[in-house]
């Protein structure tokens, strides 16, 4: 599970994946995240009705301070997101993780190799992790700030809609495999001839 930091012997490309030049790949991945979005609220509004997020019973205080809170925790959740992936990275052995805003991407990146269940682990932390605490986090709030916090929720699982993509597309690649992530762009390695 360990990163390395050259390539072995005998690997070469089999595959890339740029979301930001590839615009195929990126409507895709950009489309399969408003399909979580609307996938996960549709039901979650038959069970706890959106409109208590617009709720005023508490007061007009208590009602800008969900919007607000909307907003910070969004960002607060897109630096955690990418810190989770970085601390990710350092587990599998990553000296030096690199971070960054492209304007439409957040990203951690490194100039490691990482083996497949090593960036599978790496790809799906962040999901996974924030997805228990958001949830622990939505079960002890008032039913006026569910929606404040399942709109994080919302954007955990479809803000992840690329690293979802990866995961798919990675798992059935060959075992032997390479990825070299360097933020919005991963480069995939192998020994083993595979079709792009």
């Amino acid at each position: 599970m360990k990163a390395v930091e050259k390539l072995p012997e005998g690997y070469k490309e089999i595959c890339s994946v740029d979301l930001q030049k590839n615009k195929k790949t990126a409507l895709f991945v950009n489309v399969l995240a408003i399909v979580i979005a609307i996938v996960l609220a549709t039901p979650m509004h038959f069970a706890v009705p959106v409109s208590t997020l617009f709720s005023m019973e508490k007061g007009i205080i208590d009602y800008l301070l969900r919007f607000a809170a909307i907003l910070v925790l969004s960002v607060i959740y897109l630096v955690l997101h990418e810190l989770v992936h970085g601390i990710a990275m350092k587990l599998c052995g990553t000296k030096k993780v690199k971070y960054g805003f492209t304007g439409l991407y957040a990203f951690a990146g490194s100039s490691d190799y990482y083996g497949k269940g090593a960036y599978l682990f790496i790809a799906l932390a962040p999901i996974v992790l924030w997805g228990v605490v958001i949830a622990v986090v939505n079960l002890l709030v008032s039913i006026e700030w569910f929606w404040v916090v399942y709109y994080v929720q919302l954007f955990n699982l479809s803000g992840a809609a690329g690293d979802l993509y990866v995961t798919v597309r990675f798992s059935k690649m060959p075992k032997d495999i390479l990825i070299s992530d360097h933020g919005v762009g991963m480069r995939v390695f192998s020994k083993t001839d595979w079709p792009s």
